[in-house]
């Protein structure tokens, strides 16, 4: 195609132009918006975000202007240089994990060392022996050895319980033999695994004397540390492209008796008794399962940060993409209407920036929960003589502390997670055509993220998780035990005045749009337990009734921790009486929105009655969008995401959303450097390929 001409980059877009049109749009609202990033971040984050930003915009290996034109094993080889890199910079800099971390997420993409800087390092230092944390974790740490978590398998996923990989005690070497016995029992999915790791964390089935204890970690050597090949009777590999995440090499691994050392078989907390040939449990068994419920809280802590990403795009180009006339509108202002400024495109894009802000405080409190509970169970506050049974994801009877957070993080998990990718398909959706492109910085992050609403747990096999917790409560309050935590505070609450009923209004109060959310949880709960307790209905047939339960649950406690976020001192003293309001109205938005949207539950547990639900719809969302819409571009500016973050054309901070199209398009389009040869009777493909001609210049 050659150079793109002088008088094409000459041109502007027509009409307003849109930094002009953005400008606007933030002249509209005074929300302080550097002040109200530190209330999302904090003046630290944002300070170490700008400074580690500088540096990775230094480095040629971060270029990004490549990234939407690469094929699979372009998009590998430039993570793979990435992630050295990262690993170089870190040492140069003497960054610590936060630092580390910040980098990692400004990058924005899957990584090669993703699970050995994650699960591999943090399961060996929550279940591994201080014996086992000096032969692993120091040289893991130091990148000596390289590794990755595997325990889903091409059979199995969510149920961790029916594993088929087998680690069989050897009585003779004292030491384990790893085994695959059948196809399905090939780890699958495996992030790091496909060519990065030289170590995995092996979930598999613990058999001594023929007698299974459950699947048990163990951390095996899968290739050779100087060849990197496979080890005899390894067979390794990366399973191929997927839908999105393909700069990472999420791989398969099949074992055929191979034997690993003592050591191997992370023994913090259970172990095998060389002496004796004995299965010994040690400390809390329940956590052993801490893994799973860390990423759990940290895919909640990040959902609302990955949403406003979408958000942030789809609410700037709104703004400045104009689309039909305003029918209404006086003669004065008539023209193309910014679509931002249609109800049908608000109703999409605020509820949605509403959420944003809902799962961010939530996720806060989410990680506060696991540190205090971690906390609580290594100084040994557990309840070892809990009577809870195992669940899907354990093999033993767990603890009630570890109960109420896992349930918390299966539910919220399966929601934030749920809401950001539908989230981000509506927000890719509500960008019109443009929004299919890749340079829209959507499709791709939507794609990357999508699997996150399996992983750790498929979002509708978790809920069962919740559920169960949920009916075990309810079976504490109905034997008139006192409530120990919310949970059983607010069941034991709607069963003390269920004949009584409720009157709450939720159109003034903010408090009572809680209570409302309570009150529905702890009905369908009651309702729950009487399917399964009193008329003995079928776990299966009661599947449906738990998803919404979990969902309903989940629900409560986005909202609770919303309004609580928005009472605390820390968001008081942080922002004037004018940003606090419209953070309320987000907050209203948030919470009306959902109780419209699943009102049926809602009227049926008698927390509300109809004509609240209609008022609910046509009155106070609807004047909360108004009232929300003239902010919407500064609120979204609070999330603070760079240019380079973002990597979209549609969703600059300055506006220039043709330019940088166009841009893309005609100049860094590698396809618009080849000449084709379109005629069928010629067997010439391209006539000329001046990227050929660029490579052997450089």
């Amino acid at each position: 195609m050659g150079q793109t001409p002088d008088w094409v980059k000459q041109l502007k877009p027509s009409g307003p132009q849109g930094h002009e049109l953005l400008a606007a749009e933030r002249s509209k609202s005074t929300l302080p918006v550097a002040k109200l990033s530190e209330l999302i971040h904090t003046k630290e984050v944002l300070e170490r975000r700008a400074r580690i930003l500088e540096i990775l915009k230094s480095e040629q290996v971060f270029d990004k202007s490549q990234n939407y034109f690469k094929g699979r094993i372009e998009r590998f080889e430039a993570a793979l240089a990435r992630a050295k890199k990262l690993r170089s910079l870190r040492v140069k800099h003497g960054w610590n994990l936060q630092e580390y971390r910040t980098a990692s997420d400004l990058i924005s993409e899957p990584g090669p060392y993703g699970l050995h800087d994650s699960m591999f390092l943090v399961t060996i230092g929550e279940q591994g022996t201080p014996e086992q944390r000096d032969f692993f974790l120091k040289r893991a740490e130091n990148y000596e050895i390289i590794g990755c978590y595997a325990q889903t398998e091409l059979g199995h996923g969510s149920n961790v319980r029916g594993l088929e990989t087998t680690a069989t005690w050897s009585p003779q070497d004292k030491g384990f033999i790893i085994h695959s016995p059948h196809l399905t029992a090939s780890k699958w999915w495996i992030g790091s695994l496909g060519k990065t790791a030289n170590h995995a964390i092996v979930m598999a089935q613990l058999i001594i004397a023929g007698k299974s204890y459950g699947p048990h970690p163990f951390v095996v050597q899968i290739r050779d540390l100087k060849t990197h090949e496979a080890l005899d009777n390894v067979h390794v590999g990366d399973i191929g492209p997927k839908f999105g995440y393909n700069t990472m090499d999420n791989g398969f691994l099949l074992f055929n008796n191979v034997k690993v050392p003592y050591i191997s078989m992370l023994a913090r907390f259970s172990h095998v008794d060389p002496s004796s040939n004995q299965y010994v449990r040690r400390g809390s068994p329940s956590l052993v399962y801490g893994t799973l419920t860390w990423v759990r809280s940290t895919i909640v802590m990040q959902a609302g940060s990955v949403l406003a990403r979408g958000v942030t795009i789809a609410t700037r180009y709104s703004a400045i993409r104009r689309q039909f006339q305003d029918r209404d509108a006086p003669e004065s202002e008539k023209g193309e209407n910014p679509v931002l400024n249609y109800t049908m495109v608000q109703i999409r894009l605020l509820p949605l920036l509403a959420a944003t802000f809902a799962l961010h405080f939530t996720g806060t409190r989410m990680m506060q929960m696991y540190q205090q509970n971690q906390e609580k169970m290594s100084i040994g506050d557990a309840n070892k003589d809990s009577k809870r049974g195992p669940g899907p994801e354990e093999t033993s009877i767990g603890s009630d502390i570890l109960a109420d957070l896992h349930a918390t993080s299966c539910g919220l998990k399966s929601l934030s997670s749920t809401i950001a990718a539908e989230g981000l398909e509506v927000c890719r959706r509500a960008c019109g055509g443009h929004g299919y492109s890749s340079f829209s910085g959507i499709g791709p992050w939507y794609a990357d993220y999508l699997p996150t609403t399996t992983w750790e747990g498929d979002n509708y096999m978790l809920t069962q998780q919740v559920a169960r917790y949920l009916l075990k409560s309810a079976r504490s309050v109905l034997s008139s035990q006192p409530p120990t935590n919310d949970t059983t505070r607010i069941l034991h609450n709607y069963h003390s005045r269920a004949d009584i009923g409720c009157a709450f209004d939720i159109l003034s109060s903010d408090s009572d749009i809680v209570d409302a959310f309570a009150w529905r949880i702890s009905f369908l709960t009651f309702e729950a337990s009487k399917h399964r307790d009193e008329q003995k209905k079928p776990w299966n047939d009661l599947l449906v009734d738990f998803y919404r339960l979990s969902k309903a649950h989940s629900q409560y406690m986005v909202v609770k921790n919303f309004h609580e976020a928005l009472q605390s001192h820390d968001t008081i003293s942080q922002v004037d009486s004018e940003t606090l309001e419209v953070l309320k109205k987000l907050y209203r938005l948030y919470a009306l929105h959902t109780l419209e949207q699943e009102g049926s539950e809602f009227y049926a547990s008698g927390a509300v009655t109809v004509k609240q639900i209609s008022l609910a719809r046509t009155n106070a969302v609807m004047k909360l969008l108004k009232d929300i819409r003239p902010h919407a571009v500064r609120l979204v500016d609070s999330w603070a995401f760079d240019d380079w973050v973002l990597d979209s054309s549609l969703g600059r901070e300055d506006g220039k959303v043709y330019e940088d199209m166009f841009y893309r398009a005609s100049e860094l389009n590698p396809l618009n450097q080849i000449t084709v040869n379109p005629y069928p009777e010629s067997a010439v493909l391209f006539k000329k390929d001046e990227r050929e001609e660029r490579r052997s210049k450089l």
